[in-house]
């Protein structure tokens, strides 16, 4: 393999990842050349693979952390050497959206301004990105401290995520939360609502996700299989019902168990939901009725990234017992085949390059 070039897993197709050369990005003037240490697998790039919702070739990636290797002409806030956290969307604070705090609407956060090439998609299941201006200047990129690893750094994005949709969710303290699912991000969302003071339930047919989540701080965790969810809810608060509860799976089954357990007027948040024509049914009176509110939760918001990086650089928010699985680049397809399907004591899957971390 030649100097110019670098092993990436390419997205060909419909549920088609190969691992190949392919040419290592230049860089322009108010960019970064990053090389990437390690990138987790989330499910929003695994349903682009699974439903080809986006024309191939693409390069996928997008929770990613790594060490500045070039910095373009006019740059002065990164130098080569340097450990970075990368987002791929920054907002251009300055439209209505972004008046409204709606940045991921925003038609500049829409652009994804993270590539290895092609389509930029990310690119962090790559050796190396490019980091466009944009991203660059507007906040995206993250200084890692000494002290906290590059696997710690890859969970910000993610987080943001996670941050985001709790606050979606408006809990109060002594609020009674479920959340329905949880494989990792259920469980960052349980941890982040029970650092808010919510007391959270924890709806997982899988058990040893429902014994990660108790010892996560959760106050109960149901197998949906077997416990009456909705009843187990009414039982925790006289007859109430759960003040809030959010979706951490899509479908309809998760939806329906939602929206039975929180009480009247509580707040309901769909958090999986991310592709479009992905239909689910909900009964109106629940709504209307009984004032029960649904609402979306997606992606980052660019004004919790200090706030992230305190929580995941601080260690108040615990995130190493979650990663299970850590394969190398060229198994890339087999970390996507164990995110879909994961086996058990599998919870979070990251990609690495060269195993540094």
């Amino acid at each position: 393999m030649s100097a110019a070039t670098m092993r990436a897993a390419v997205y060909r197709g419909l549920r088609d990842v190969r691992i190949e050369d392919v040419p290592r990005p230049a860089i322009l003037p108010g960019e970064l050349l990053v090389r990437i240490a390690c990138c987790g697998v989330c499910w929003t790039d695994l349903k682009k693979i699974d439903y080809a919702t986006v024309p191939p070739p693409r390069i996928f990636g997008h929770e990613m952390a790594g060490t500045v290797v070039e910095a373009g002409a006019g740059v002065t806030a990164f130098r080569p050497g340097d450990r970075v956290q990368v987002y791929h969307h920054i907002p251009c604070r300055s439209c209505a959206y972004c008046e409204r705090k709606l940045y991921a609407q925003c038609p500049v956060y829409k652009r994804t301004g993270v590539t290895a090439g092609f389509e930029p998609s990310g690119g962090g299941f790559a050796e190396y990105v490019r980091v466009m201006p944009w991203i660059v200047a507007g906040g995206g990129v993250t200084p890692v401290p000494d002290g906290a690893t590059l696997e710690a750094a890859s969970w910000l994005e993610p987080v943001n995520t996670c941050l985001k949709c709790v606050r979606v969710t408006k809990p109060r303290p002594g609020d009674v939360v479920l959340v329905v699912g949880a494989g990792a991000i259920g469980q960052v969302i349980a941890r982040l609502l029970a650092l808010e003071g919510a007391v959270v339930v924890v709806s997982e047919p899988m058990a040893d996700r429902r014994a990660k989540a108790v010892a996560g701080g959760a106050r109960l965790a149901l197998d949906p299989r077997t416990d009456d969810v909705p009843a187990r809810l009414r039982e925790l608060t006289a007859g109430r019902g759960a003040d809030a509860a959010v979706l951490a799976v899509p479908g309809q089954a998760p939806l329906d168990t939602a929206v039975a357990s929180v009480r009247p007027g509580g707040r309901v948040v769909l958090f999986a939901h991310t592709k479009l024509d992905d239909p689910v049914t909900v009964d109106g009176g629940q709504i209307c009725f009984l004032e029960k509110d649904i609402v979306g939760a997606y992606s980052a918001d660019a004004d919790l990234n200090a706030e992230v990086a305190d929580l995941v650089f601080s260690g108040r928010l615990r995130l190493d017992d979650l990663v299970t699985d850590r394969l190398p680049l060229d198994r890339a397809p087999e970390a996507f085949d164990l995110a879909r399907k994961p086996r058990d004591g599998s919870m979070k899957v990251l990609v690495t390059m060269d195993g540094g971390t």
